[in-house]
């Protein structure tokens, strides 16, 4: 399997919310802790990590990068900078897969409310069980601890199957949908899994599961208590017969680039079909026409990576093929957004064109029609956006659009000739307001334009040539001048 950093395990991050649905807190002044918050934001976000000398023995680390602790005394902080005695919890978990968190040195359990927690109960009650809501972005991979294969929609048999060498394609998107404090894992086609390995089109209690974490690693409990696993030959997820997780019921979250195919000039897809060379020259799009993009986190340049586990790299004579194992500088392309176009700039500051016979090659000086491309993501076609202040999600009572959740709503996508459609709930679209505010209930579809700038996020342009931008209000605004974190979507 490719690795070359492309595989990357996704940071477990969470909330962690009490009886009273109420969010525990790391406050930056004094480092003290509270459960008063009502929602998850930056200061409600903890890490669980593993004591590397202990299979059980956890530690909650902070925003601040600070750790929980607790005396003898019960009393707990969230001060120090160290892991130490004081910082060792057991997870029990409850039959309803919340937690309990106990004190590893002093047996006591963590609970409470308001600015009253403690550690100093000797049993488990209400006030001392927590639920897990993940903070990390809900759309990844999935992958098969005991079987080294991701998880992907296979629509021919009506199952998610998990014998998949690399996450390849829209069928490898899995999205958590977090409901009723469980959540539902929801493939891109908007189905849901139910414990019995069916698909279904309604989160019935059936295709919910509680999370546990064991050394790091992921496992979904259904209703009836037993876990997900990959059955038979082919992997098909389903709950097994397991009450306890072992390695087969384990599974890691990977972080999902973006996958894309681009059209040239000619009209036709770049494909590798044929051999090494990187070539329009394809009608149809499928795998050898699919295209991962990485983009350098320091360079902001793109690596592009094929299905065959090899990079796009420039060759001799300005040449593009699909030949590279390694990053390096001929890997990195420079993306230059056009509107409905881009341009590609290769390492020899020349521009990719597309030749006569469909052949790519970095030898233009100046961009023309033969220098743009139309490129299209296709692994998200349903859609969820969070900002520097938390999800996109539709405002409670107006058609206008939240930027501030700790819950986000699924938008679907649509394209047409270098362009995007979003849709929202009841199958309206997006639309720009003369105000510039972002809308939801249009009956008519508008164009939006995708730049894929950094890592992990992208920058949204409206019709308006303004990019779409989280204001201070919450709201969702298409006033954006310039690129900032205000404008800048993870996806």
């Amino acid at each position: 399997m490719p690795t070359n950093g492309i595989h990357q395990v996704l940071k477990i991050q969470f909330g962690l919310i009490n009886e009273e649905d109420r969010y525990l807190t790391a406050e930056s002044f004094g480092f003290k802790v509270n459960a008063s918050a009502s929602s998850l934001k930056k200061k409600q976000i903890w890490v669980l990590e593993q004591d590397e000398g202990s299979s059980s023995a956890v530690f909650f680390r902070s925003h601040l990068g600070r750790y929980l602790e607790t005396d003898q005394d019960g009393k707990v902080s969230c001060e120090a900078e160290k892991p130490g005695r004081d910082a060792r919890f057991l997870i029990v978990t409850h039959s309803d897969g919340r937690w309990a968190l106990q004190s590893e040195p002093y047996r006591r359990f963590f609970g409470g409310s308001e600015d009253h927690l403690s550690c100093f109960s000797p049993t488990i009650t209400p006030a001392e069980l927590w639920t897990v809501h993940l903070a990390i972005h809900p759309q990844a991979n999935l992958l098969s601890i005991s079987r080294r294969r991701y998880a992907h929609l296979c629509p021919q048999e009506d199952e998610i199957a998990t014998d998949s060498n690399i996450p390849w394609g829209v069928d490898a998107l899995i999205t958590l949908i977090f409901l009723n404090k469980q959540y539902c894992l929801k493939t891109c086609d908007s189905r849901y899994l139910r414990n019995d390995g069916k698909l279904v089109w309604e989160p019935e209690p059936r295709a919910r599961y509680t999370l546990e974490f064991k050394a790091g690693k992921l496992a979904f409990k259904d209703c009836d208590g037993r876990y997900l696993a990959p059955m038979g030959p082919t992997g098909t997820l389903k709950a097994g017969r397991s009450s306890k997780p072992s390695k087969d019921e384990l599974f890691d979250l990977e972080e999902s680039h973006p996958q894309v195919v681009f059209m040239g000039s000619n009209g036709r897809y770049v494909s590798i079909r044929q051999g090494i060379n990187v070539s329009a020259n394809q009608d149809e799009e499928l795998d050898h026409e699919t295209f991962q993009m990485q983009i350098d986190r320091e360079t902001k340049k793109c690596i592009f990576h094929s299905n065959t586990g090899d990079y796009w790299t420039l060759v001799t004579h300005g040449g593009i093929q699909s030949i590279a194992t390694q990053v390096a500088a001929k890997t990195m392309f420079e993306i230059e957004w056009r509107g409905r176009r881009i341009a590609l700039k290769a390492s020899n500051e020349r521009y990719i064109c597309t030749k006569k016979n469909g052949h790519l090659a970095a030898i233009s000086d100046f961009i023309g029609e033969d220098e743009e491309f139309i490129i299209k993501l296709i692994n998200r076609p349903i859609l969820v956006l969070r900002g520097n202040e938390g999800f996109v999600c539709h405002h409670r009572n107006s058609n206008l659009l939240d930027t501030n959740r700790s819950v986000y709503d699924v938008f679907h996508i649509s394209f047409s000739d270098g362009a995007y459609q979003i849709r929202g709930r009841g199958g309206k679209f997006w639309y720009i307001a003369s105000n510039g505010n972002v809308c939801s209930d249009g009956e008519r579809s508008e164009d939006f334009f995708f730049e894929f700038r950094e890592r992990g996020r992208v920058a949204i342009r409206g019709k308006n040539g303004k990019y779409l931008r989280g204001a201070s209000s919450g709201m969702l605004k298409a006033d954006g001048d310039s690129l900032a974190c205000a404008t800048l979507w993870e996806y």
